[in-house]
């Protein structure tokens, strides 16, 4: 196997693999730590949002123009806002709540819990099959990156893992709830991981070592238009919902100014009312 292929690998095992970590979130704390969920997304889409477009869609479009560069970059946007549009959000908290318990008491509770668990499992499911679909584009993604460069890999591979820490939450939650199994929470949250280092076996096959330079060129403006897209939609809403506004946005900032050396995406004193 060659050897730019074993190195995507493992950096997309990297990021797949940290669903079970997400996992373990769940299995060892049963009540994971949202805030910290929150601006470890934070962290990620500053990284991610400065890869995008200090680093893909700047060099697509030194590279190949600035039209053809933007029609990739803008492409991959689309291409990812179809698929998203197909999955179902993962949400932290199953579908039986406390507002039960209050209704019915506490043995009402109960019994209204267990009637719900097979739902639960259910959507614990519909999530992981939604995120093994999700991850496949980002393996895709992390394979490309690395044909870049290593730096470029590497970056995204960690941005990518930080942000599937809490998917894997939002697979293993669920399941842990409605089967009290860990194993079967950690295996299922697993499982949607490997999606991703699948993504780089199949597109390391679709594309030949001697892909044209403009090609991979727009195809990793294209990985860009992605990547912007998961974070705009994805990673800051759950940074917001999870740390809170000022806490995302501080860790957003930060985690981008630091990638690109002090002049990072916005300065973080011109967020009036952060400190």
């Amino acid at each position: 196997m060659d050897s730019q292929v074993l190195v995507a690998l493992s950096l997309s095992m990297v990021g797949g693999l940290s669903t079970s970590l997400g996992a373990l979130f769940v299995i060892l704390a049963k009540a994971p730590n949202l805030k910290m969920l929150g601006l470890l997304q934070g962290f990620a889409a500053g990284l991610m949002l400065s890869i995008s477009f200090f680093d893909l869609a700047h060099n697509a479009i030194n590279s190949i123009g600035f039209l053809k560069g933007n029609l990739w970059f803008f492409g991959g946007v689309i291409f990812f806002a179809i698929i998203a549009n197909f999955i179902p959000e993962p949400s932290l908290a199953p579908t039986a709540d406390s507002k039960s318990k209050k209704k019915y008491g506490d043995e009402g509770g109960k019994d209204v819990m267990k009637k719900h668990r097979r739902q639960v499992l259910f959507s614990g499911i519909i999530t992981a099959v939604g995120i093994s679909l999700h991850n496949f584009p980002e393996g895709m993604a992390v394979f490309l990156g690395s044909l870049k460069g290593l730096r470029v890999g590497l970056n995204l591979a960690l941005a990518i893992a930080l942000h599937n820490i809490p998917e894997g939450v939002a697979v293993a939650l669920p399941v842990y709830f409605a089967t009290q199994s860990k194993w079967q929470a950690f295996k299922l949250a697993t499982v949607s991981g490997l999606a991703e280092p699948l993504g780089v076996i199949i597109v390391a096959y679709l594309f030949p070592s001697s892909l044209d330079p403009e090609i991979l060129e727009g195809l990793l403006g294209a990985v860009g238009g992605v990547m912007a897209f998961l974070t705009l939609h994805e990673m800051l809403p759950l940074a917001f919902d999870y740390a809170g506004q000022k806490q995302a946005v501080k860790a957003f900032v930060f985690f981008g100014d630091q990638l690109t050396g002090g002049c990072g995406l916005v300065d973080a004193n011109s967020f009036v009312g952060l400190n």
